[in-house]
């Protein structure tokens, strides 16, 4: 999971340098999977050509790499957590991408003006990080200028009870980090009063995504 949204502190003990290098070693090894395929067609369709690309929460940026060699413009990784960065430097470098993307540490909830909108917007496992997804869903579409696509855990009972597991664990280990499962209804509907529309959606294992378009 990456993070963005709501408090640093929390995400910034949980997220650290060796979990970046890791989630860079695995994208290197295995690439993305089904689901996260799945989002970059959606947010592919309908083309790329002069696009500007921002991923909230992006972590390394693998989805704002992908969208670039498929074409896009310009890419933006916005994190909460710095611990990502050297490592998405270094994915950009491996990729030839490093002049048509940046990096850079801000809170879109906090100070929304610091980040400028873009055709296309992508927040992979973002929204479990915080207790404020909603609001973090809202904005993204805000930022959306064409396409919006996120993911979020299943909103279904077994998914509600593995996540409050964990978050016991956390709190076991002395951790203030937790994990949220938000409603899809609520979240979706957070994106809708932006005024996007729900073009696609779909789900494996945990997980679910949607894509949203500008009406």
């Amino acid at each position: 999971m990456n993070c963005c949204g709501g408090r640093a502190a929390p995400c910034e003990q949980f997220f650290k340098p060796r979990v970046a290098r890791r989630s860079l070693e695995l994208y290197r090894k295995k690439g993305h999977g089904d689901l996260e395929r799945r989002m970059v067609a959606a947010a592919s369709e309908g083309g790329l050509a002069g696009a500007r690309v921002l991923e909230i929460g992006g972590g390394i940026g693998t989805f704002q790499s992908e969208l670039l060699e498929a074409g896009a413009e310009r890419g933006e990784i916005v994190e909460l957590v710095p611990a990502w960065e050297s490592y998405a430097h270094e994915l950009a470098r491996e990729k030839g991408l490093e002049d048509r993307t940046v990096f850079r540490v801000a809170d879109v909830l906090e100070a929304p003006e610091s980040v400028a909108p873009a055709d296309v917007v992508v927040m992979n496992r973002v929204v479990c990080c915080s207790p404020d997804g909603v609001e973090l869903a809202a904005a993204a579409a805000r930022l959306a200028r064409r396409t919006l696509v996120l993911s979020y855990p299943r909103d279904v009972l077994w998914m509600r009870l593995g996540l409050g597991v964990v978050n016991v664990v956390l709190r076991l280990g002395r951790r203030s980090f937790r994990v949220f499962v938000h409603s899809s209804e609520t979240l979706l509907g957070a994106a809708r009063a932006e005024g996007l529309q729900l073009v696609d959606v779909g789900h494996d294992g945990p997980w679910e995504f949607a894509a949203l378009r500008r009406a």
